[in-house]
C-alpha cells in the first residue's frame, strides 16, 4: 500500500469508560492525547444492547464544546435520530459525524435518503459496514460520505477479537479513495493497530485499549504513531512524541 495524507487520529470509544462520569472520562482521554470521541448509540433492536441516546450526546456537548464527535448509530432506523443528534453539533461546523449502518438502511431502500438528511442538518456523513457486508457497499456511496467505518468486530457484542480479514476492505477503500477518512472499530489496541495502519486506516477507534490501559497516554500515542509510520510514511523525527501518564505528558 502507498502512503496517504489523512490525519492520524485516535478516538476512544466511551462504552468502555465509567459511564457515570462520561464528561470527565471524555476529557480525561482528550487530555491523554485523543483527537476525538467515538459515541456508540445502541437501540436494543439493531444490536441487542442499549447504550445511550441523542440527549446524552447533547448534554456531553455542553461539557466538551470544541471536539469532534463521531456518533456511531447502531440503530434499526437511523433516519429517526438525525434531527435530535444534530442538536449536539458544537461550537463550529464540522464537529459532528453521523455514522450509520448500511445494513439498517439498504434493505429498506433508504441509504440515499439518510445521507441526504444528514447533509441537510449540516453534519458530516459516515457510513459503516459489519464484517459480513462486502466493501462494495461502502464503495457504492463513497463519493457522498466523509467517513467510511470498517467494523473489525460484529457490532454490539462485547469480548470479540480484531478480525484481521477486514483489512482487505480498508486496503480497497484506501486505494480507491486516497483522501477519505477511513475508520476501524473493534478490538483495536496497541497490539493490533499496526495491521490497520498498514492497510490504510487513519481513524482508530479503541475502547479497552484506551480506558482499560494502565498508561492511557502511552497507548494513545502508540496507536497514533503507528498510523503516522505505516500509513503516512513519517520518519521517527517527524512522528508525534511518545507520551506517558507517568511522565505527566497529558495535554
Amino acid at each position: 500500500m502507498g502512503y496517504h495524507c489523512c490525519p492520524a487520529q485516535v478516538g476512544p470509544s466511551v462504552l468502555d469508560c465509567d459511564m457515570a462520569q462520561l464528561a470527565n472520562e471524555g476529557k480525561r482521554a482528550l487530555q491523554a492525547g485523543a483527537s476525538y470521541l467515538h459515541l456508540d448509540v445502541m437501540d436494543g433492536h439493531f444490536v441487542p444492547n442499549i447504550s445511550f441516546g441523542p440527549y446524552v450526546i447533547e448534554c456531553l456537548r455542553k461539557h466538551i464544546p470544541d471536539v469532534f464527535f463521531d456518533c456511531h448509530m447502531m440503530t434499526s432506523e437511523p433516519e429517526k435520530w438525525v434531527e435530535k443528534v444534530a442538536k449536539a453539533q458544537g461550537s463550529k461546523p464540522g464537529l459532528l459525524c453521523y455514522t450509520f449502518h448500511y445494513e439498517a438502511t439498504e434493505p429498506r431502500g433508504k441509504t440515499q435518503e439518510v445521507i441526504d438528511l444528514i447533509k441537510q442538518h449540516n453534519m458530516k456523513v459516515g457510513l459503516t459496514v459489519s464484517p459480513d457486508t462486502p466493501v462494495e457497499a461502502l464503495l457504492k456511496y463513497a463519493d457522498q460520505i466523509d467517513l467510511a467505518l470498517v467494523m473489525t468486530v460484529y457490532p454490539g457484542k462485547g469480548g470479540q477479537s480484531f478480525i484481521e480479514e477486514m483489512m482487505s476492505k480498508v486496503e480497497t477503500l484506501r486505494k480507491a479513495y486516497p483522501d477519505l477518512d477511513i475508520e476501524v472499530d473493534g478490538g483495536v489496541k496497541p497490539t493490533t493497530v499496526d495491521m490497520a495502519a498498514k492497510a490504510g486506516a487513519n481513524l482508530i477507534v479503541s475502547g479497552s485499549g484506551v480506558y482499560k490501559a494502565e498508561d492511557m497516554s502511552h497507548n494513545i500515542s502508540i496507536m497514533q504513531r503507528s498510523v503516522e509510520k505505516y500509513g503516512m510514511g513519517k520518519s521517527e523525527e517527524d512522528m508525534s512524541a511518545l507520551r506517558s501518564d507517568c511522565n505527566g505528558d497529558s495535554k
